[in-house]
Formats: C-alpha cells, sequence, structure tokens
C-alpha cells in the first residue's frame, strides 16, 4: 500500500502553498478557455473563407509572435517583478478576448480582426510565459519542482480534453461570441487570481544588467551563452527537440484513420484523445517522479519514440491506441522531468531567460516537427513517415544520452553522491563554469560585471538539492 501511494501524484504544492494554488486554478481555468478559442477561430476562420490554408496561417500568426515574445519575456521576468509581470500581460488579454466575441456579433465579422487579436495574443502569450515558469519554483518551493511539473502538465491534458470539447458545444448552441466570452472572463479571474499572490521581486543580480535595447540583447546573450556552457541544461533543450522534430504524428491522423484503420471522423477523434488520456494516467502516478532524474527522463523520451515507431508500424486499431497511450504516458513524464531539472539546474536571476528560451524551442519545434512528417509522408506513406520518425527519435535520444553524461546522471530529491565529478567548462576572462553531474548542485555562471551569481533558492538563499520530499514546461502559453 505504501509503495502505491508513492505513485500517486503528489499534491504537496497545492496544499502547501496558497500562493501556488492561485496559481494552478487561475493557469487551468485560463487554457480551457483558450483551447475553446482555438476551436472557435477555426470554426469562424473556416465559414468565413472555406478555406483550410487560412487556418494555418491563423495559427502561424499567433506562433511567430509568441517565439517573439518569450525571447523578450524571458529577459523582462529576470529584470522586473514577476507576478507584475504576470498581470501585465494576461490582462489585455481579456481585451483581446473580448474583441473577437464583438466581431463575432457583428453583422460582418472580419477577417483581419481575427488575424489581429490571434497575434496580438501569442504576442501577450509569449511575453508573460517565461514568468510564469520562473514564478513555479518561488512559489511551489524548491523540493517540489517535480511535483509542481507533473500538476501544472496534467492540467494541460486536462484542459486538452476539457477545452475543445466545451467550445464545441457552446459553437453548437449560444454560438461563437459565447466561446470567445468564456474566453475573457477566464483571463479576468486568472488576473485577478494573480492579484492576490504575492509579489516576486527581480532576483539577486537580475536587476543589475542595465537599461536599452542593447543591454536587453546582452542580457538575452548571456542566458545563451549560459545554456551553451551548462551541460545538463543543453542536453535537456536538445532531448527534448530530439523528442518533437522527428515525431509529431498529429497533422497524419485523418489520413491514417482513413488509409490504414478503416474509420472517419469519429477515429480521428480517437487518434486525438489517445495520447491525453495516457498523459492523464502519466500525472495522475507521478508521484514518484520527485526521486527520478536524468535515467528515468531518457527513458521516458525512448517510450515516447518507441510506442510511435510501433504505432506508424501497425493497422490494428485497439493496439494503436494502446501504444498512443503509451507515448502520451511518457510524454507527460519526460515534460515533468525535464521542466524540474531546467528549473533545478538553473540559477534564480536566469531563470526568465532560460525558460523563455525553452518555450521558444518548445514552439518551433512541433511546427518543424508536423512540417518534417508531412513532407516524409509525401514520400514514404503516413504510416512509414511515422515508424522512421520514432526510430530517429530513438536513435537522437541515445546519442544525446551518450554525449551529455550530466543528463544520465541528473537527479531530482538528492544531494550529490560522493564521488560526483563536476563537468567544468572556461567561461569568458579565463574563469570556469561549474556544473554539477547530477542536476542538483549550484550552477555558477558569470553575472554582469564579473561576479559569480549564484543558483539562488526561494528568497534569494543559495539552491541546494531538494529533500526527499520535494518544470513546469505545462502549457504556459495561456
Amino acid at each position: 500500500m505504501r509503495r502505491l501511494s508513492g505513485l500517486a501524484m503528489d499534491l504537496g504544492p497545492l496544499r502547501e502553498s496558497r500562493d501556488f494554488r492561485l496559481l494552478y486554478a487561475g493557469f487551468l481555468g485560463a487554457l480551457i478557455g483558450t483551447l475553446m478559442t482555438g476551436v472557435a477561430v477555426a470554426v469562424q476562420v473556416y465559414d468565413l473563407t472555406g478555406s483550410s490554408l487560412h487556418i494555418g496561417l491563423v495559427s502561424l500568426a499567433r506562433a511567430l509572435p509568441m517565439v517573439a515574445g518569450v525571447l523578450v519575456g524571458g529577459v523582462l521576468a529576470d529584470r522586473m517583478d514577476r507576478r507584475t509581470l504576470m498581470i501585465v500581460t494576461r490582462l489585455p488579454l481579456t481585451l483581446a478576448a473580448g474583441a473577437l466575441a464583438a466581431n463575432a456579433l457583428a453583422p460582418e465579422p472580419q477577417l483581419w480582426l481575427i488575424y489581429a487579436a490571434t497575434a496580438t495574443t501569442g504576442l501577450l502569450a509569449g511575453l508573460g510565459g517565461p514568468a510564469m515558469l520562473a514564478a513555479v519554483p518561488a512559489l511551489a518551493g524548491t523540493g517540489r519542482l517535480a511535483a509542481a511539473g507533473a500538476l501544472l502538465s496534467g492540467s494541460t491534458q486536462l484542459a486538452a480534453l476539457i477545452g475543445p470539447a466545451a467550445g464545441g458545444a457552446l459553437i453548437a448552441g449560444p454560438g461563437l461570441a459565447a466561446c470567445y466570452a468564456v474566453d475573457a472572463a477566464g483571463f479576468l479571474v486568472f488576473t485577478a487570481a494573480l492579484l492576490f499572490v504575492r509579489p516576486l521581486p527581480v532576483p539577486a543580480g537580475g536587476g543589475a544588467s542595465g537599461k536599452g535595447v542593447r543591454r536587453a540583447f546582452g542580457s538575452l546573450a548571456d542566458g545563451l551563452r549560459f545554456v551553451r556552457r551548462h551541460r545538463l541544461v543543453l542536453g535537456l533543450l536538445l532531448v527534448d527537440a530530439a523528442a518533437m522534430v522527428f515525431t509529431m504524428p498529429q497533422a497524419l491522423y485523418p489520413a491514417l484513420a482513413d488509409e490504414r484503420f478503416g474509420g472517419g471522423a469519429a477515429v480521428v477523434g480517437l487518434l486525438y484523445a489517445a495520447p491525453a488520456c495516457g498523459a492523464l494516467v502519466g500525472a495522475a502516478t507521478s508521484g514518484w517522479t520527485a526521486r527520478a532524474g536524468g535515467h528515468a527522463l531518457i527513458g521516458a523520451v525512448l517510450l515516447w519514440g518507441a510506442a510511435l515507431t510501433g504505432f506508424g508500424a501497425g493497422s490494428w486499431l485497439p493496439l494503436a491506441l494502446v501504444l498512443l497511450a503509451l507515448a502520451g504516458f511518457g510524454d507527460l513524464i519526460s515534460e515533468t522531468l525535464r521542466s524540474a531539472l531546467l528549473q533545478h539546474g538553473t540559477p534564480d536571476e536566469l531563470r526568465g531567460r532560460v525558460s523563455g528560451l525553452w518555450m521558444a524551442q518548445a514552439t518551433v519545434s512541433p511546427a518543424l516537427g508536423n512540417t518534417a512528417v508531412g513532407f516524409l509522408a509525401e514520400l514514404t506513406g503516413a504510416g512509414a513517415a511515422v515508424t522512421i520518425g520514432g526510430l530517429v527519435c530513438v536513435g537522437a535520444t541515445v546519442a544525446v544520452a551518450v554525449a551529455f553524461p550530466s543528463l544520465r546522471r541528473a537527479r531530482l530529491g538528492s544531494a550529490p553522491a560522493d564521488g560526483d565529478v563536476r563537468e567544468e567548462t572556461p567561461t569568458d576572462g579565463g574563469a570556469r563554469e561549474e556544473t554539477p553531474t547530477d542536476g542538483g548542485a549550484r550552477a555558477k555562471a558569470p553575472a554582469d560585471g564579473g561576479a559569480r551569481a549564484k543558483a539562488p533558492a526561494d528568497g534569494g538563499a543559495r539552491a541546494k538539492a531538494p529533500a526527499p520530499e520535494p518544470n513546469s514546461g505545462a502549457g504556459a502559453s495561456s
């Protein structure tokens, strides 16, 4: 019984931190509204244009500003109060959703306004996203990073099941405007919840980086240098790219449902739902991740790639759904561990910029993955494209694991073991950066002015390995 209780999702961050409860509740509500709006925008754009191309272009109109937003937002998250940044970027999202609602009620809805509102939403979501990710260690506690990551990742999957279904029901009933109005209300509630979260002032060393555009670019470059020289963090970003760039089969579900499984829209819906179901199971049984680390992360990514390899090769629908559920399970566990190890291995004064870089990569990689698998499907067929992508994912993950020993040895929930060897890489000016091989000890990177930046935990104290009790990459775009 005790062993089973250790598998259950750790609700500690929700029980112990009022501020994290507020953030979690607001995030979940806003994300459901965002996904409802995604369905509404697709339906409305198709009604106005009759073109699937315009639906894709609207998605692009959101993604490109979001990438720019997360890069700038990462710099801002290390230079100002993170709670304030979340508030000032979330409140205008209410106005954008309201504009979509008013446009839907107009006698002649305007396509350009949908594009403009969608681009504005992407930019604002990107600007505030890194602040939310960087705030998680302070709100949930550095000892609860894996638990907080699992909660946020699980809420993303829950919203993915609820949001589109609720959006479709509202569109079929009250109409598009009601869908947008619910989204506006969700952002308003999220903003109100953030008002009751304690302030999250500029991290030590984060506000002394000067002013101006040139200094801001230099500040972003500091984050890039940290990622390049910190072997654990670089390995985490690369293994994330390996999982996303080569294996994104969603674009092929309609073709596979028609050609291989002999079904229509109902089968497509099952294919989309199966990974989310597996991910929810992963979230519900994620308690063990607080004591896991690099080996579990690598195993989860390998499970994702191997399951999709089998999915692409099979033709029996029940087995295909099981394999997709296993892929979703692996994806949830890998996302939880990636985000927890990333936050754990990054100094607080750099968490905003590193979170921004991770979010930019997480936005671009799936788009590249869907494009690559679609192109490959034209050459080999849909099933073969998924299988090839899965095999490439497995090979790339093994290559990253071999090239980055610190990724394999990274561990949450324990102090560095005796005899751990630190990987040292020279930094500018001859100083040396010390990168722990287990992901738990502090990382040192040069701060502005040449001083060393120590990885502070909550409130600015130096970060230590989490206690055994103790990420968050879950959809911070809402």
